[in-house]
Formats: C-alpha cells, structure tokens, sequence
C-alpha cells in the first residue's frame, strides 16, 4: 500500500497539492510512519483562492507561508471519515485547532466540506475537501 505522499502524487484531483506539498517539504513527513489524517484541498478547491495566491505560495521565497498552510490540513492519528463527531476539535501539525462540523450526512471541516472520504494510505488516510482552509 501507498504512503499518503505517494497517493498525493498519483491522484489526478491532487495535482495542485502535489506541487505545494514537495515545494513545502510536507512530503518528507508525510512518507514516515505517522499515522497522520489528510485533509486534502482537491485542484478545485485550490482554483477558489484569489488570483495569484497559489502562485505566490509557491515561490521559494515563501516557503514557510506555504508550509504553514498546508501543515494545517495534516493532523497527527488515524481519524476515519465514521469517526468524526459534529462539534469534534482536531489538532493540526501547525498546531490551529479545526471544528468538525457533520448536518444531513455532510462533514465539513473548518466550513471545508470532505468530497471524497477514507482515501487509505500505509501511513493514514486522506480526505479531499472542496475548500482550501485558511490560515
């Protein structure tokens, strides 16, 4: 089985989070052991931030600006799509506690709604989420 970096590679719907995790050197992290909890902005999600954002993000220059963003999209521990709880608070590797939210069958996260749930990696798992969360 894949480690999530590997998946984040391959996925067709991740390839934006794929630039930004090896410009950031998340991907380091996320190939160790872990276990760790993506929650992973999908290309669509990423094409909702301002003109130019991602571009900026991505420069060398500001490495730590995108390192910080995406860190808070990993939370360390193995948390299942049937594990998360309405009201449920979860730590980030930046340390931003995110809000689970669940209505109607629906999880959202931060106001980030998960689109595809339980991606299972060797090292954890993956959501995607529609939204990039902010900082």
């Amino acid at each position: 089985m894949s480690n999530i970096t590997q998946v984040v590679r391959t996925d067709k719907n991740m390839t934006t989070l794929k630039q930004g995790v090896i410009a950031s050197g998340l991907d380091q992290v996320l190939t160790t052991s872990g276990p760790y909890t993506l929650f992973a902005p999908s290309d669509i999600a990423f094409r909702k931030l301002e003109s130019g954002t991602l571009t900026n993000l991505l420069k060398p220059e500001n490495k730590v600006q995108l390192t910080h963003l995406l860190q808070q999209h990993v939370v360390a521990g193995k948390v299942n799509f049937s594990a998360l709880k309405d009201g449920q608070k979860l730590t980030t590797l930046h340390g931003k506690q995110l809000s689970v939210k669940v209505l109607d069958g629906k999880v959202s996260i931060d106001n980030a709604t998960i689109q595809t749930q339980d991606i299972h990696a060797s090292n954890g798992v993956i959501h995607s989420l529609d939204t990039v969360l902010a900082n």
